[in-house]
């Protein structure tokens, strides 16, 4: 009995010695093979003055900022949404640009603005619409999506939108709204160039009024 007792021991050491000697299996994730998933940097909470030949200009402000030169593409993407404003000489802010979220494409110069864009210009323009492009070769803006103009003088509402970057000359179709030609087409309307003409000439296209005699009874009913 002792014997067979011992040969049993044996034989469960021997298969215990078996498996101790397998290989082990190492539990892994795959590799990353998306490298636009990899961004070069990812900053949060950035508030940061921008200098231009030594005085300070602009500030950015976003919730996270994100680098990522491996899209084809390279784009930088702020996802939670960017400020961008412009100080004046007396360091007031005398314009901005903010958005919900906003994609940079630094090799094509191009930026994409969406949601809640709103736009200020030096000249107290203001802008706001659901999607704003900005190409920076062209120097052009553009949009497709419904758009707001306000001006110290009037309203201009469109569902298109082009402008140049500093928004002094565009163009709105599908238009409605309080706004005068010279708006859109960069020149002067008539009714502004007849108010530049003096009374000589006024007087010559103004309506020559018909004499009428008083009335002196009373109309029937």
């Amino acid at each position: 009995m002792l014997k067979q007792a011992l040969n049993i021991l044996g034989i469960s050491l021997f298969i215990l010695l078996l498996a101790s000697c397998q290989e082990q299996v190492e539990h892994t994730a795959p590799a990353i093979s998306d490298k636009d998933s990899v961004p070069v940097m990812t900053t949060y909470g950035v508030n940061t003055l921008i200098s231009d030949s030594g005085v300070i200009k602009y500030r950015i402000v976003t919730e996270r900022w994100e680098i990522n030169q491996s899209k084809n593409p390279s784009c930088w993407i702020f996802d939670k949404g960017v400020l961008l404003e412009q100080f004046d000489q007396t360091f007031h802010v005398n314009s901005y640009i903010q958005c919900d979220s906003a994609w940079h494409y630094d090799e094509r110069k191009m930026w994409i603005l969406r949601g809640r864009v709103r736009i200020l210009t030096k000249d107290g323009l203001r802008f706001s619409s659901e999607q704003l492009y900005w190409d920076e070769n062209n120097h052009q803006l553009w949009s497709n999506s419904y758009s707001r103009l306000v001006t110290p003088e009037r309203t201009l509402e469109g569902n298109y939108f082009k402008s140049d970057e500093r928004m002094t000359k565009y163009v709105v179709t599908n238009t409605k709204g309080s706004f005068e030609r010279a708006d859109i087409a960069g020149g002067e309307s008539p009714a502004d160039t007849m108010r530049s003409q003096p009374d000589s000439v006024k007087a010559k296209v103004r309506p020559q009024a018909i004499p009428r005699a008083k009335q002196t009874t009373i109309p029937l009913p």
